[in-house]
């Protein structure tokens, strides 16, 4: 499906979401109000049934450094991951990790992996709660 992949591409970069093809992204994943402003890294992993809002961003933290320089090795979010209106999710090095079922709140900027079904807010972002199961 090459071709469909590629359709699919330019397709939401005229809605205005930066989406590459070399992410690999889960069934029933939803970019909610159309994901305006959404950019995803090439090197990221996104899970099933993750919701992104406009102007979620994944990517790295060290962008001030040449790209084969970073530490930086991906960004992985897990399934049932809710990603606020604004949420930033900016890894330094290594792999950073959004576990199943953890919600970033709102602008928030988060710098490091989660546990599971938690919730993160704020600038940088901490852990300020803790979701029940089910998370769908």
């Amino acid at each position: 499906m090459p071709v469909f992949g590629r359709l699919a591409y330019y397709l939401l970069k005229l809605l205005g979401a930066e989406i590459p093809l070399s992410v690999r992204i889960g069934r029933d994943c939803l970019l909610v109000h159309g994901g305006f402003g959404v950019v995803v890294h090439p090197a990221s992993e996104i899970g099933e049934r993750v919701k992104m809002y406009p102007g979620v961003t994944l990517g790295r933290a060290d962008i001030y450094r040449p790209a084969e320089e970073s530490r930086f090795e991906g960004i992985v979010i897990e399934d049932d991951v809710i990603l606020a209106p604004g949420a930033k999710v900016l890894c330094r090095e290594g792999v950073l990790r959004v576990r199943r079922g953890t919600v970033v709140g709102a602008n928030a900027v988060l710098l490091e992996s989660t546990g599971e079904g938690e919730i993160w807010a704020g600038v940088p972002a901490t852990r300020v709660g803790q979701r029940e199961k089910p998370f769908s």
